[in-house]
């Protein structure tokens, strides 16, 4: 105890209240500052945004504003907080000059050991460079699809359509397929039966595209005229006539389901046979199929 009171006794406490109140400030100092930077980002990425929205399609430019400022603030925000805290050593009588070489020692050292993560990185700043997905996009990454959430330096966030969120290490990541990247598609194969004439159904399936194209909420989303391929397939129960349909990115599953119901209220209003499965059976020759299904019934 009476150790303990010494050591108090020692303590200098107005350096030390001098101390913690300097620590505070700039704790302060570095909230502000970021706050500051915040607003600054903020404020140039809209301005950014408005003056590219009257070039380009402002979805497009908006969604990789979106990711690029992210990634800027992050590696800002990382900037400060390690700044303030060098400082806050200072000031509490550490020298910051051996931790910074020892750093850099370290920095060697962690480098050797962690290739994967310098990997990531790397892929990371390169997927953001070329533009390949941004955040606001539909894409398929190694065979797992999904919204693009999150892009960061060392991963890429991905949520499905079930809600489970899929993490992908940048570094990992073999195939990105990007299904909204400047426009997308619905593409088409609609069966009919073999005793309808194609030429006819195809010339419903055209007005349906032309109604569609028409209408207010479904128009704008559509880029182009829609095109029909023509017959596609001699199925085994139906003939297969194939087309596409261009739209704003993302809109492609709203424009076609809206379309394949049309197409179906079309059909059944000119009775034209939407067909099922089925199959021909061959008795052979000879037989007598009902004969051979009475003796089926008789045992």
């Amino acid at each position: 105890m009476e150790a303990l009171t010494t050591w108090i006794g020692q303590i200098h406490w107005e350096i030390l209240v001098i101390g913690v109140i300097e620590v505070i400030l700039i704790l302060i100092g570095t909230r502000i500052l970021l706050a500051v930077l915040h607003r600054i980002i903020q404020g140039t990425q809209t301005r950014v945004l408005k003056s590219h929205q009257k070039e380009n399609s402002g979805s497009e430019t908006e969604k990789r504003l979106n990711t690029l400022f992210t990634l800027i603030w992050q590696g800002i925000a990382l900037a400060v907080w390690l700044t303030g805290a060098l400082i806050i050593l200072d000031k509490i009588g550490i020298e910051i000059g051996p931790i910074l070489a020892g750093a850099g020692i370290l920095g060697l050292a962690v480098g050797f050991g962690a290739q994967n993560l310098v990997k990531d990185v790397i892929s990371g700043f390169f997927i953001i460079l070329e533009n390949q997905i941004r955040v606001g996009d539909v894409a398929i990454l190694d065979g797992t699809s999904g919204l693009v959430e999150k892009i960061n330096f060392r991963t890429t966030v991905l949520r499905d359509l079930s809600g489970v969120v899929h993490v992908f290490p940048n570094g990992s990541i073999n195939l990105i397929s990007n299904m909204t990247k400047e426009w997308s598609a619905h593409v088409f194969q609609i069966g009919v039966a073999y005793k309808e004439n194609t030429d006819d159904v195809t010339a419903h399936i055209k007005q349906v595209l032309a109604d569609l194209a028409q209408d207010a909420e479904f128009g704008p989303l559509i880029l182009e005229e829609p095109e029909i391929f023509g017959v596609d397939q001699l199925g085994d129960s139906a003939v297969v006539i194939k087309g596409r349909v261009k739209t704003v990115p993302g809109e492609q599953w709203k424009v076609g389901r809206e379309f394949i119901r049309r197409v179906k209220l079309q059909f059944d209003a000119h009775n034209i046979e939407i067909p099922f499965p089925h199959q021909t059976l061959y008795w052979g020759e000879g037989q007598n199929p009902t004969k051979l299904v009475q003796n089926l019934k008789n045992g």
